[in-house]
């Protein structure tokens, strides 16, 4: 085996799984016909290659292997993922859909690229109506009109469902749904979503989040907990690094209390 030539210069052609194994190691032989039989079931997406460590021992070296069996991706010349232990089928199925190259995805992250805050989205729909399987530009379409048409929102991100790797942004993304639906009622906390509610409308964040914490002070319960699950909601969407969640994640904390 030529490891740069089999492994490195193929990965620019297709994904290579290496798997570093030995014949001693019990759970190797345990992986080694389940990976197998997917790279045979899927071999127009990517390729394994078996790397035994007896007898490669310099690559375990260099590719720093401590135990085994080491499951490793390869695309275009970089290690791109990898996991370790004899994971049963659908965890390496899930493995393999988590990380293998996706040339829709990048077409996907090229059109969000180029999404200027509300600009034109006709570009994200039509991606959607000829990949409806591509949850993650569901979720993207959702996040960008959930404030105007909270009923699609929810609808688009339908199919993520619990235990979903897109499960967190799809809970937010509903959290904020339900405040846009939320029919105002007299209760202090009720008058205060509705405030909330009109701000992120007029895209006034920072207003929208003083009214969800002042509301979560005055009732962590209403509502089946929204006041706290939206503060979450609107923290989680806007990302850590951003100046109101940095401002107000302490408030919200010190709200809870």
């Amino acid at each position: 085996m030529n490891f740069k030539q089999d492994v490195i210069e193929k990965s620019f052609e297709k994904p290579i799984v290496v798997d570093f194994w030995a014949p001693w190691c019990a759970p190797c032989r345990v992986l080694g016909p389940t990976i197998e039989s997917l790279a045979n079931e899927q071999g127009d997406k990517w390729e394994l290659v078996k790397v035994n460590t007896e007898d490669h021992f310099e690559l375990a070296e260099q590719y720093n292997i401590r135990s085994i069996p080491n499951v490793k991706m390869f695309y275009r010349g970089e290690m791109v993922a990898e996991f370790m232990g004899a994971l049963p089928r659908p965890s390496i199925e899930r493995w393999l859909e988590e990380h293998l190259p996706d040339g829709r995805k990048e077409s996907l992250s090229t059109i969000l690229e180029r999404l200027d805050g509300d600009g034109a989205l006709s570009e994200l729909e039509a991606f959607i109506s000829q990949n409806p399987d591509v949850v993650e530009a569901r979720l993207a379409l959702a996040q960008r009109i959930v404030i105007t048409n909270p009923a699609r929102a929810l609808a688009l991100v339908e199919p993520i469902s619990i235990g979903d790797k897109l499960e967190e942004p799809a809970q937010a993304l509903r959290a904020i749904a339900e405040l846009i639906a939320l029919e105002p009622d007299d209760s202090p906390a009720g008058k205060l979503l509705a405030e909330a509610k009109q701000a992120l409308q007029q895209h006034q964040n920072e207003a929208a989040i003083k009214a969800v914490i002042e509301a979560t002070t005055l009732d962590k319960g209403y509502q089946n907990d929204l006041p706290r699950r939206l503060a979450i909601a609107l923290f989680q969407t806007w990302g850590n690094d951003d100046p109101l969640t940095k401002n107000y994640r302490w408030r919200f904390d010190m709200a809870l209390y």
